[in-house]
């Protein structure tokens, strides 16, 4: 099937192809026709399948069948997306697919001076793409009319709800006509996401393409046992050891991110963090430097987990759990997109065990989770029967990180990041690497590259490399 045979104007399918695109993804096919019918769509896909697409397409079809109207015109679509990243990237497709038909469109978030967006409304709009906050700020000084609204999405509508802003939707959707189109997007569905869609949708085409709570079939995914206060070092060496030159790496908060960064600068790797206390500017470099790998790592905190959208990138590390499974599945899902292999590899320390058996039981699925011994090997690990008691939380981790609004989304504060976990596995201590196993790519090794090439020691033992200590 082609984008042409699913009912879209030549305009959008030569923008599309000049993309690289030429056959739509499953959550595309299944979504594309039931909105330009006029349909309400809930959509459920895997991360990185293509709902951007799936929706933006489709819009700018319907509302290029009627003219701009000139001056002071209230926009007829919105596009809620929970952080500035994500809803940059949402905008940045619309104008992409965009080019050839004459739709006027804006991002709005914060972070930023307001000034530019509010001439944008002033000049007139067909679609607003916005992060709540902003947008409902713009709305109560009156520089924001949401009332000839005929169209609205809602991106990412679990990590809105993850973030706090139930609220602020709500108040939003007493601002719209009543009767209006309705795309509800998410890739994941608690009880929450789906309380939210039933209050909003009305007789909807459900164009859900995987299970709900997936990941993308072609990550391989990987848990390795390491103590809170070895995984610096850990992972430093992981990154030399197996010749990775581009990882984003999560971390619990935003000190924790900074923290790692400057880590593994010391170490000769170089690495910058992203998240809610830095400039939008200072977060937009960060990302460009990563995507043309002037950075090996970019350190992330979960607002980073929506709307990167790197090509091809190789692999994603948990450097902490998340307490929230549905997070973890939006972390990973940055590898592994539109159909490419992935890597992902979790660290977990053993107050920590209770985040992956939450994790494998959202997803309904086992995570192989490893340990490296005092010989440097990899070794498989037994999973309990039953929860551990050990595995609660530690102290301050409880809870998921709060603090105020940052551009529009929560920044992610709380809980501690380098907080010291009790043991849990050897700290890697350099050594060569093993001969088989599976390939993790770059380099050559006999049989491709073996994950288990890190030593291990006890935990008091010095590393083997000349690398500085944990700080």
């Amino acid at each position: 099937m082609s984008f042409s045979e699913l009912g879209l104007l030549p305009e959008l399918v030569a923008a599309v192809e000049a993309k690289g695109y030429t056959t739509p993804s499953p959550i595309q096919a299944r979504a594309i026709p039931a909105v330009l019918e006029g349909r309400d769509v809930l959509g459920g896909a895997q991360t990185g399948t293509g709902k951007t697409a799936a929706f933006s397409l489709p819009m700018l079809q319907i509302l290029s069948e009627a003219e701009f109207n000139g001056q002071n015109k209230r926009p007829r679509a919105l596009v809620l997306a929970p952080t500035r990243e994500l809803a940059a990237q949402v905008h940045q497709s619309i104008v992409d697919y965009g080019q050839h038909v004459n739709i006027r469109s804006f991002v709005i978030f914060g972070g930023v001076g307001s000034q530019p967006q509010i001439n944008a409304l002033r000049r007139g709009l067909d679609i607003v793409v916005a992060t709540p906050g902003r947008l409902l700020d713009l709305c109560q000084r009156g520089e924001m009319k949401l009332s000839n609204i005929e169209m609205l999405v809602l991106d990412e509508a679990d990590r809105m709800l993850d973030m706090g802003f139930i609220n602020d939707i709500k108040k939003i959707l007493q601002l719209m006509p009543a009767k209006r189109q309705n795309l509800f997007f998410s890739a994941t569905y608690t009880k929450e996401v789906k309380k939210l869609a039933d209050s909003m949708l009305h007789n909807a085409v459900e164009a859900e393409v995987a299970a709900r709570n997936a990941t993308a079939d072609r990550v391989d995914q990987e848990a390795y046992s390491v103590a809170q206060n070895a995984k610096p070092q850990f992972l430093a060496e992981m990154i030399e050891q197996w010749e990775w030159t581009q990882v984003l790496v999560f971390s619990r908060t935003k000190h924790g991110a900074n923290k790692l960064a400057k880590y593994l600068d010391k170490q000769g790797i170089s690495a910058m963090a992203i998240h809610g206390n830095k400039s939008q500017s200072a977060r937009e470099n960060a990302l460009s430097m990563f995507k043309s790998n002037e950075i090996r790592v970019m350190v992330a905190t979960d607002i980073a987990a929506r709307g990167l959208d790197i090509a091809d990138l190789p692999h994603v590390v948990n450097y902490e759990l998340p307490n929230i499974p549905e997070d973890y599945v939006h972390r990973i899902g940055r590898t592994g997109r539109a159909g490419k292999a992935g890597n992902a590899v979790s660290l977990v320390s053993d107050v920590e065990e209770g985040y992956l058996w939450d994790i494998e039981k959202t997803m309904k699925k086992n995570i192989p989770l490893f340990k490296i011994d005092e010989r440097g090997e990899k070794v498989a690990m037994p999973r309990p029967a039953t929860r551990s008691k050990k595995s609660r939380p530690a102290p301050g981790q409880q809870n998921r990180g709060g603090g105020g609004r940052a551009g529009g989304g929560r920044s992610q504060g709380g809980g501690r990041s380098q907080g010291g976990g009790r043991s849990g596995g050897g700290r890697p201590q350099g050594g060569g690497r093993s001969g088989g196993g599976r390939s993790q790519g770059g380099g050559s090794s006999s049989g491709g590259r073996t994950q288990g090439g890190l030593s291990g020691s006890s935990q008091g033992a010095a590393p083997s490399r000349s690398r500085g200590r944990n700080q």
